[in-house]
């Protein structure tokens, strides 16, 4: 598991953040669902929670797990969030077996937002490999809030996509103009395939005059080719400087000893890239 002690963490929140009525409101609708083992209560109160897990004061997060609270942060979570996550995660607690497939079904019976929390917070839940199908099932989504909540700021898809489900993602990612930058473990997760297709996207969009997003080329660094050198030589003879700044990120990071050698003569860009002042997230500034 990525965090521990979430049930701990997750109830402090709501301890730190919620009035004594409305706090023992869902954990008496905990207590209720786990002992009736009832769908219908347990779809209903997800549903309700907004309604009394509330406050007018900004979210406190007086975390002992960093991680956790840099997750929770960057993830923007709110307190209605903490509360559906904090109901799935004890029911699953108390009788996995049982409520493991109606926790999975909630992406055919939620809303929008409903459907957001769970997906962006699934990697909270116990066993979340138990989840996989929902989580790939989302990437087909057109609203790009849904999508995003999955693909974006979110550990899950580099711990538990193949290489397939993981390229989809990132791919689409692309196509819809997202901040690739806020996909988790791109360089650990880049592949051989997805090498490939960037490369023949790369020269589909050249072919026709139009951009590419400089840092779509981020996975390719460990799998240079033939082809992918050139595209390289491409991108450093660019206008661009956003370009010219990939290639260096591409080949400094690469193990490839003809990438590499294609830094000669980009002393500037590579001071750059070892001083920090070169990365994948800036860029584009």
């Amino acid at each position: 598991m990525l965090f521990k002690n979430i049930g701990t963490q997750l109830l402090k929140i709501l301890e730190d953040n919620v009035d004594k009525e409305n706090r023992q409101w869902l954990f008496s609708k905990i207590e209720g669902i786990v002992e009736s083992e009832s769908t219908k209560d347990l779809y209903l109160t997800y549903s309700l929670v907004p309604a009394k897990i509330k406050s007018e004061k900004d979210l406190s997060l007086l975390l002992d797990d960093k991680e956790l609270k840099d997750y929770l942060e960057v993830q923007h979570a709110n307190l209605q969030q903490i509360g559906r996550i904090y109901l799935l995660y004890k029911v699953l607690e108390a009788k996995e077996e049982f409520f493991k497939a109606k926790v999975a079904n909630i992406i055919e019976v939620a809303d929008k937002g409903e459907l957001e929390t769970f997906l962006k917070f699934l990697v909270l839940l116990p066993h979340p490999e138990n989840y996989k199908v929902q989580a790939v099932e989302a990437l087909r989504t057109n609203i790009s809030t849904v999508f995003d909540a999955i693909a974006l700021n979110n550990p899950y898809p580099a711990l538990y996509f193949n290489e397939q489900q993981w390229n989809q993602m990132y791919l689409k990612a692309a196509f819809m103009q997202q901040n690739l930058n806020e996909i988790v473990q791109v360089e650990k997760r880049g592949n051989k395939e997805l090498a490939r297709i960037i490369s023949d996207y790369a020269h589909e969009r050249w072919a026709a005059s139009r951009e590419i997003d400089p840092c779509f080329w981020r996975p390719v660094g460990n799998f240079m080719n033939d082809k992918l050198l050139k595209d390289m030589k491409r991108l450093f003879a660019s206008e661009n400087m956003a370009e010219r700044k990939a290639a260096a990120l591409c080949c400094y990071h690469s193990n490839s000893s003809e990438a590499k050698a294609m830094l000669e003569g980009y002393s500037e860009l590579v001071k750059g890239i070892e001083s920090g002042n070169i990365t994948w997230g800036n860029i584009k500034e």
